[in-house]
């Protein structure tokens, strides 16, 4: 499936800011689930200092802003294929972390006795069929309801709740998995959706390491694992790790964030020119 991408990033603040650093996060890589055909990111008024590869493999774009400015807008926009590998996306080499760094608990992702009950779903001798149940077990627990937890809340506190979003039920999936010493991963990227659905600013799901075959994709809050209506985006230990666009600033005072994300299929006719 051919899908096309314009995520809007606006920030306003109630002071001009004196200076900014961004890192951003926001351009997706080829591999088994997806290849970008074009790509790139607008960040008027903003210098570009420098491009690298974090740890996680992500491409990272430093930028900074400087002068008087009261608003700062970053845009990433582009073209990608993608396509239906069962969530499957395999074993990875390069640059990549290997899968057991993933076993490391962050302060989103800590397990308590009542995420290692829901882990004993998944301790079987057929893996793959154990982390299904565990994805299962978390959606029957935990209600998708937006505006319920915060950016910073912890896997604990969301099962805690019975309530959160698909950040939430990520992090509680990948808490879990990471208690039985099986390494999971956090994923942001896009995700289309039906017909008159408005697009998510993003969307999340976890990624678990099974020896026979590699990464497997679990989406979590709608109980399937990704298929070629998903874009991955970025990975990470948790959902700060993996966050599209971080940084500082300096001045500026109050922040306010709008973030506008348009997901749709290409045309065929547009599909049959490229």
């Amino acid at each position: 499936m051919r899908l096309t991408v314009r995520h809007k990033t606006h920030y306003r603040y109630d002071a001009p800011l004196a200076n900014a650093m961004q890192q951003i996060r926001l351009t997706p890589k080829t591999g088994p689930a997806q290849t970008v055909i074009d790509w790139k990111i607008d960040a008027p008024g903003m210098d570009r200092a420098t491009a690298y590869e974090d740890a996680f493999g992500n491409l990272v774009h430093m930028v900074s802003a400087h002068g008087m400015s009261e608003e700062v807008e970053i845009t990433a926009s582009g073209t990608v294929d993608t396509f239906d590998v069962n969530g499957v996306i395999g074993f990875e080499n390069g640059t990549s972390s290997p899968p057991r760094i993933f076993t490391r608990f962050t302060p989103q992702t800590k397990a308590n006795q009542a995420i290692r009950r829901l882990a004993a779903a998944a301790e079987k001798d057929d893996l793959i069929s154990g982390l299904h149940e565990l994805m299962h077990s978390i959606r029957d627990k935990v209600d998708y309801k937006v505006g319920v937890t915060e950016t910073h809340a912890t896997a604990v506190s969301a099962l805690a709740n019975g309530e959160g979003v698909c950040q939430d039920h990520a992090h509680i999936f990948i808490a879990a998995c990471r208690s039985i010493d099986v390494p999971a991963r956090y994923i942001s990227g896009y995700l289309l959706l039906e017909d008159e659905q408005s697009s998510e600013a993003h969307h999340a799901w976890a990624e678990a390491f099974v020896p026979d075959l590699g990464w497997v994709g679990f989406d979590i809050s709608n109980a399937i694992c990704p298929t070629d209506r998903y874009i991955r985006l970025t990975t990470g230990l948790d959902s700060r790790s993996a966050a599209p666009i971080r940084g500082i600033r300096f001045g500026g005072q109050e922040e306010n964030m709008d973030v506008e994300v348009d997901v749709e299929q290409a045309t065929r006719q547009q599909q049959q020119q490229q």
